[in-house]
């Protein structure tokens, strides 16, 4: 890594910068993508999938790390050349060109592996939700993403960021914030200030046929947050439902805990 060109130069010389439409904001200080990589870790020789990865400073401390294979989900193919640079031949390095919603990981990597990624803004939500209650769950998973989303997967009851997307995360995963950055660290800097969530499964997590149900619990009664769960989860059954959970059915979503919606997640009819 020390012999390559810096982010920046590499950049000029390929003449890339920023895509809006790809929600990307680039991470061009390697003091940083180093402190995000041993945040992540340690690896122990396990892959890791990183999307993203734009002009690779993220991916540069990766493979300073003790990653094992480290695979790259690309969609803008104008980055392709200047990461194939990275690539030394070995093997380590795998590059693939698509997009993280319809990717496969499964197919990418053996075993247990790591997500580590500055994720675009525009796909991060989807990406977590796909990560979390699809049929492919990573080892752990560090992610950036804007500071308010962050807040959002770590929140907790009774908080304003308290939601569907706290409920989801916090029934896989145990989620941390454990950095903030500033919209200064990018280039082009955001208009917001970001943050990195470390994520690691719980072994008792629930299956996925109740994450469904968690799913369509959680977005009956967030969809219509400020009103009484009987008159929000009315299309589920309401406060027969909530009774049948143990929920004070004149409740508001924004009040029940994580355990709460599951026993709701367990009364609803298959």
């Amino acid at each position: 890594m020390t012999d390559l060109p810096t982010l920046r130069e590499s950049l000029d010389a390929h003449g890339l910068s920023a895509k809006k439409s790809f929600g990307q904001h680039f991470l061009l200080d390697l003091n940083v993508t180093r402190k995000i990589a041993r945040l992540a870790g340690p690896f122990e020789g396990r892959s890791v999938i990183e999307v993203g990865p734009g002009p690779g400073g993220l991916t540069r401390a990766l493979l300073e790390s003790d990653a094992g294979k480290v695979v790259l989900v690309e969609k803008d193919p104008r980055f392709l050349p200047l990461l194939a640079e990275l690539d030394d031949g070995s093997g380590r390095v795998v590059i693939v060109e698509g997009d993280a919603l319809k990717v496969s990981e499964a197919d990418l990597v053996e075993g247990p592996a790591h997500i580590v990624s500055n994720l675009p803004y525009n796909v991060g939500t989807a990406l977590l939700i796909k990560w979390l209650t699809g049929p492919w769950l990573p080892h752990a998973l560090t992610l950036m993403f804007q500071k308010e989303v962050a807040e959002r997967v770590v929140a907790a009851p009774g908080e304003d960021a308290y939601g569907r997307l706290a409920v989801i995360s916090q029934a896989v995963v145990d989620a941390r914030i454990v950095l903030h950055l500033p919209a200064a660290a990018f280039t082009p800097p955001p208009k917001v200030a970001s943050a990195v969530v470390h994520l690691v499964p719980k072994p008792d997590r629930p299956n996925r046929e109740t994450l469904k149900r968690l799913e369509r619990v959680t977005a009956a009664a967030f969809g219509q947050r400020r009103k009484m769960l009987r008159s929000s989860l009315k299309p589920l059954g309401g406060a027969t439902l909530c009774e049948a959970a143990g929920i004070d059915p004149e409740a508001r979503a924004e009040t029940v805990d994580l355990a709460g919606f599951l026993r709701l997640a367990a009364a609803l009819e298959p």
